[in-house]
């Protein structure tokens, strides 16, 4: 018996002039073609002689069954799909059957994909250049995922800005996944954000709606409508959903020179690199600013932000300094500060949830209690409990002689908690000032035997 084979092919919008030669030379060399009834037509002026299977809308892994089979016999078989047929296309479904079925890359049946254009691209083709720059694809359809992990990557996705394309918008049955969508990226979009939908890109049905995203939910959408999202930067112009690639951030047009500052050929000055040089820039244009003002500023975590402030220098040749902070890292086992507070008095603890309140809190340290992985804070006005695992790193930060005090970051670096000395009718107490300033340099500096530990 012949080697069968099992081709994975993307045919892209369906127009034969947007398929690829490989897709045309696959469905040709098959003996069988499998898909979902919609795709077979797209393509039937190219399935003469072939043996066709049509299969209905939820019957994907009846597919994937069915081409092992097939192939099984010793036939080539072409499962067929548009677009990209792995970008939420039978690629994945397909390899999980035959993993689970005993086969291997080295077997018998021998598996190809042939990539596609897929829908996002093609629906981005007819509207401008809406792609750009950073973007992200999410499926509305809850079928097989849950709604609560979609919104997330909505939210995700949002709170960073990509310019987003939503499959599987709606349907006869799902009206409401297009009305979330919409409230979630709300918060962080403008209502006149471009918004293109596109139904059935280069098909006969071919439909395209430029609207706004505080309309999109209110625009005719369907399951063969892809929706694009810009992201803050994007606009309309002529017609046209165009994502600005970056350029205005380096030059001072197009084809001008570099804007000061900048290099042809570098990373921005916000690049990896250089951004936390320009947090410390930002603090010394202004004594006015909080840590978490500056937080906010550069979207960025609390951590991160002190840890920029930790990496200023100051010497003959440069003034790189943060302003009126200074920062360092502790060093030792952060419960070690736990306990070294126990000598600065009266402590403030801050406490902020992700929704937005915050939480100030006049304790002693004696009040603080380890019990399991919880830091306990008790008092007869206060419960605070801790989850100590969650605490990574621990930072003393000082502004001038302002704030004297210590953050407890996590994995992300957004602080967990924080704890500040308490000034009384406008002064420190002398003796918590200097435990605290003593603590501060023994605890972030490694002693000569843990160094050699390190290394």
């Amino acid at each position: 018996m012949s080697k069968g084979k099992i081709l994975l092919v993307g045919f892209g919008p369906g127009a034969e002039a947007h398929m690829s030669i490989r897709a045309l030379q696959a469905i040709e060399e098959s003996d069988v073609v499998i898909g979902y009834s919609t795709y077979i037509k797209l393509v039937k002026n190219l399935l003469g002689g072939k043996e066709v299977i049509r299969k209905g809308m939820t019957e994907e892994i009846d597919r994937c069954i069915e081409a092992y089979e097939q192939a099984q016999l010793g036939k080539t078989v072409a499962l067929i799909s548009s677009g990209d047929i792995g970008v939420y296309g039978m690629a994945g479904p397909t390899y999980e059957v035959l993993l689970k079925s005993g086969w291997k890359p080295d077997s018998d049946i021998e598996v190809e994909i042939v990539p596609g254009s897929t829908a996002l691209s093609a629906c981005a083709s007819l509207v401008g250049a809406p792609l750009t720059h950073d973007f992200c694809s999410i499926s509305l359809s809850d079928l097989l995922t849950p709604w609560p992990t979609i919104a997330k990557r909505i939210d995700a996705a949002g709170r960073s800005d990509f310019v987003v394309a939503l499959y599987n918008p709606k349907s006869g049955r799902r009206t409401q996944q297009i009305v979330e969508a919409q409230r979630i990226l709300l918060q962080y979009r403008k209502p006149d954000t471009p918004v293109a939908i596109v139904k059935s890109a280069y098909r006969e049905a071919e439909n395209i709606q430029m609207v706004h995203l505080d309309e999109m939910k209110d625009c005719k959408i369907g399951m063969l409508t892809t929706v694009l999202i810009g992201n803050s930067s994007t606009y309309m112009d002529q017609g046209l959903m165009i994502t600005p690639r970056g350029y205005a951030n380096k030059y001072k047009d197009i084809t001008g020179d570099a804007l000061e500052g900048e290099k042809r050929g570098r990373s921005l000055n916000m690049g990896l690199e250089g951004w936390k040089s320009c947090v410390r820039e930002f603090l010394r244009s202004s004594d006015k600013h909080s840590l978490r003002d500056v937080a906010l500023h550069f979207d960025s975590a609390t951590g991160d932000i002190i840890s920029a402030i930790s990496e200023a220098k100051a010497t003959d040749e440069l003034d790189d300094n943060a302003g009126e902070y200074s920062a360092a890292q502790v060093q030792h086992d952060p419960l070690n500060v736990i306990e070294a507070s126990k000598h600065w008095g009266l402590l403030r603890a801050v406490v902020r949830s992700e929704a937005g309140a915050v939480a100030e809190l006049m304790i002693q340290a004696e009040n603080f209690v380890m019990r399991r992985d919880w830091l306990n804070i008790e008092n007869e006005h206060v419960h605070l409990h801790i989850n100590w695992p969650r605490v990574k790193q621990v930072w003393f930060v000082r502004r001038a002689d302002k704030l004297y005090s210590v953050h407890f970051t996590d994995e992300r670096n957004e602080t967990v908690f924080n704890l500040s000395l308490v000034r009384t009718d406008g002064e420190y107490d002398t003796s918590a000032l200097k435990a605290y300033k003593q603590d501060w340099q023994t605890l972030t500096t490694l002693n000569e035997l843990e160094k050699v530990s390190n290394e």
